[in-house]
């Protein structure tokens, strides 16, 4: 389930990133002359898929518009260690104070796109789509969104707004499997909705109920088997729980049409980048 959501960073996220390290004001910045110009490199320590290229200008944006940022990549682009991914020229106090912000969320959104191509590779043609969760990092789920489109993965819902997602917690509080799945369609919204279960016997009765899209959790591959078998036809049916790069190709060939991984988003190791800086140029 892919949807269109923004490829852009809202500036006053932006301004909320560089508020949080620039505060009052770069002092270490401050020893440098006003005129100095500089010209800076990006390069990776380490192979990557680059992402974020659209957050890490906006932090120069919203510094310092003369900064020029020329890319030598794109975004979904896979590089090798020791590859220059941009150049920037401009002022040497803007390029210094905005290091930082920019590189943390390259470095990160890079990470997560880096990942996704990862688990996307696993399951090539077995037609199973790997979907992200909402284990994001604060502040940066549209953009982690992003980052696991980039790596060739696919989007879930962005929150507890666009979808309906009704978990054990929900199903005891309503009363059932039955009754949960029942409220949900009558609250006459046009959303997914979407029913877990951690039975067999619990999948026939949100098979029963008409449910269309119903979330396998922690079953084991035969129990999964079982299921599509039960539900081929009558729902679409979605993986999670203890999913990795290791056992994911051999939940993709049971049949099920999703499987999803929250690792994606909340177990990403930043990307080794690196910014070198030339003064006078």
């Amino acid at each position: 389930m892919t949807r269109a959501y923004s490829e852009q960073p809202d500036p006053g996220e932006i301004d909320r990133f560089l508020a949080e390290d620039i505060g009052a004001g770069d002092l270490t910045a401050a020893i440098l002359p006003e005129t100095t110009t500089a010209l800076a490199n990006v390069m990776t320590r380490e192979p990557a898929v680059v992402c974020g290229q659209a957050w890490f200008d906006a932090v120069f944006e919203r510094l310092d518009p003369s900064v020029r940022v020329v890319w030598q990549c794109v975004d979904g682009a896979e590089v090798q260690s020791g590859e220059r991914l941009c150049q920037l020229q401009g002022s040497a106090r803007s390029l210094m104070t905005g290091e930082r912000s920019a590189l943390n969320l390259l470095q990160t959104l890079s990470a997560t796109a880096t990942l996704a191509r990862k688990f996307a590779k696993a399951v090539e043609g077995t037609g199973v789509r790997v979907l992200d969760t909402r284990k994001t990092i604060p502040g940066l789920r549209l953009a982690q969104k992003y980052a696991v489109r980039c790596g060739g993965c696919h989007n879930h819902r962005i929150g507890l707004y666009d979808g309906i997602l009704i978990k054990e917690n929900h199903i005891l509080a309503a009363g059932s499997i039955s009754q949960a799945i029942r409220r949900a369609e009558a609250l006459g919204v046009d959303v997914m909705i979407e029913v877990e279960v951690e039975t067999l016997d619990e999948l026939e009765e949100a098979l029963s109920a008409g449910a269309k899209r119903i979330l396998l959790d922690e079953f084991s591959v035969s129990m999964m088997r079982k299921a599509v078998t039960a539900a081929t036809g009558r729902a679409e049916l979605e993986v999670s729980g203890s999913v990795t790069l290791e056992t994911i190709r051999e939940i993709a060939a049971t049949g099920v049409d999703y499987i999803s991984v929250g690792a994606l988003t909340k177990n990403v190791r930043a990307i080794d980048l690196s910014m070198r800086v030339m003064l006078g140029a």
